[in-house]
């Protein structure tokens, strides 16, 4: 019975179920469609529209944020290698209250509120008094920079929340649009607003350019900057003015939130493309303007985008394809840098592990020619944590390199360049040794392992260097060894000391 009770009631709840899904259905095609038509697909005109700058705003939004990139990215260098990039983070928050304070005064003095000129003095004031609190903080208490201005940050930001609360129950005054400094709203701005931002920006990258010596000395070396006479205090205050001046020019277009990316992105990502100051301050101006035009252009061609987000997100795309693809220090070229030196390092074990084996058996002379060159693979195996299928691997690299030649009968023997090569490399790991045991007092029972870790890496000035402070104990060109060479053989039944397996 209950068995018949369940079917009954399943067949009844059935065309219901049915009723039901259809129901959903026809709300889900009747919300998709409406989506579909709230997402406008940009068509060939729209591109047209906008990289050909044919509408004014759009040529006042691209202007004013190619312009804040490009002075963003020069100061955000000098910001980034002084190791004051947070500071910006700390100032664009510290400026809500003085934009909520700004406008409370304005309003009740009877002038425009939403004045920008306006707006953004009192945003300067309040970022001024941000920074002299995160000073006062560091200097009069024992708490580190990060707490300061962690603690700036955080009460500057929730003063400027309540200020706003209030400002939105004020009785005078038109308060709406005030929120668009948090977030940004690039969408507004006028001839004045893109006039305001070039100009001071292009006051702060001439500033810059001037002090460019100085600026440079200041990140890198504050000590000498100081021993040499130049006002580093001066000169600090300075960049942190500069930076006060991007941040709030910025404001109006990215927001304080995101003003911090186009402070930090572009030096960052510059830094993946050069080593040097100049080349990078300059790719870091040219990915900033990249940033603002490309991301205010998309924000054009896509109505639904906001324009400060595509920017910054135009930026963190450069960044990745930077890190990425970077030529100096981007990850490919240093995990192919990485790859090379390997190869090398196994490839000079190779060599001196098979040289340090006829040189114990006596099968070098005097002359550095060998008698009877081949060497066991299997006795190579023994002197180093390598693996058979390594081992033949690495076997195979210097044949390709026509240093050794490799036998079916698992024998191996050296090349008359491979023969100079292991020469070398043996004279260069010992010589390495005998520094460390005279001038650094290191164990010969140890020392073995400590020159396998940088021998690989020594210039040949280091080398001259090093043959000009010690004394040679062989005429034939390579230095006898300071620590007796244990090498394992099948004929011997002798145990290696196993300092050879540190690789």
């Amino acid at each position: 019975m209950r068995a018949f009770a369940l079917v009954f009631l399943f067949l009844s709840l059935w065309p219901n179920c049915f009723v039901l899904a259809a129901t959903n259905s026809n709300e889900i095609q009747t919300q998709k469609s409406i989506t579909d038509r709230s997402i406008a697909v940009p068509q060939w005109e729209d591109w047209k529209r906008v990289f050909l700058l044919q509408d004014y705003n759009t040529r006042i939004v691209i202007l004013g944020t190619t312009l804040l990139g490009m002075s963003a990215g020069m100061i955000g260098s000098f910001a980034l290698l002084r190791k004051r990039a947070l500071m910006g983070d700390a100032l664009s928050h510290a400026t809500l209250p003085g934009i909520a304070i700004a406008f409370i005064i304005a309003t009740s003095l009877g002038l425009n509120g939403k004045s920008l000129p306006i707006l953004l003095t009192g945003a300067a004031v309040s970022g001024l008094l941000g920074i002299g609190g995160i000073l006062l903080i560091r200097n009069l208490t024992r708490l580190k920079e990060d707490a300061a201005l962690g603690i700036v940050l955080s009460v500057f930001f929730g003063a400027g929340i309540a200020l706003l609360g209030i400002v939105q129950q004020m009785q005078t005054g038109h308060a709406a649009g005030l929120e668009s400094f948090i977030y940004g709203k690039t969408a507004s701005m006028v001839a004045s607003d893109a006039w305001l931002i070039g100009s001071a920006g292009l006051t702060c990258m001439l500033i810059s350019i001037l002090l460019y010596k100085e600026l440079t000395l200041l990140c890198f070396d504050e000590g000498f900057a100081h021993a040499r006479g130049f006002p580093v205090v001066l000169l600090d205050m300075l960049l942190m003015g500069l930076v006060v001046v991007v941040t709030i020019i910025g404001l109006q277009a990215v927001g304080l939130i995101l003003m911090i990316s186009l402070l930090v992105i572009p030096p960052a990502a510059a830094r993946f493309w050069t080593e040097k100051i100049v080349n990078m301050t300059v790719v870091a101006v040219i990915l900033g303007a990249l940033s603002g035009m490309i991301g205010s252009a998309m924000s054009a061609i896509f109505p639904n985008l906001p324009s400060g987000a595509m920017i910054v997100l135009v930026a963190t795309a450069m960044f990745l394809f930077s890190m990425v693809f970077g030529i100096p220090r981007g990850i490919l070229i240093r995990k192919l840098r990485r790859h090379e030196l390997n190869t090398k390092v196994n490839r000079q074990h190779l060599l001196r592990g098979i040289y340090e084996t006829l040189e114990s058996q006596g099968r070098i002379n005097e002359k550095q020619t060998v008698e009877s060159t081949f060497v066991p693979m299997s006795t190579l195996l023994k002197m180093r944590s390598w693996s058979p299928a390594k081992l033949k691997k690495i076997a195979n690299r210097a044949q390709r390199d026509q240093l050794v030649v490799s036998l079916e009968a698992d024998q191996i023997r050296l090349t008359k360049a491979g023969l100079l090569e292991a020469a070398r490399i043996v004279h260069e790991h010992r010589l390495w040794e005998l520094y460390l045991i005279t001038y650094a007092d290191v164990a010969a029972s140890k020392v073995d392992q400590d020159a396998d870790a940088i021998e690989h890496v020594l210039e040949p000035e280091v080398i001259a260097e090093l043959e000009t402070l010690l004394v040679r104990q062989s005429t034939a060109g390579v230095l006898q060894s300071p620590h007796e060479i244990e090498i394992q053989q099948e004929q011997a039944n002798s145990h290696h000391s196993g300092t050879r397996r540190a690789t």
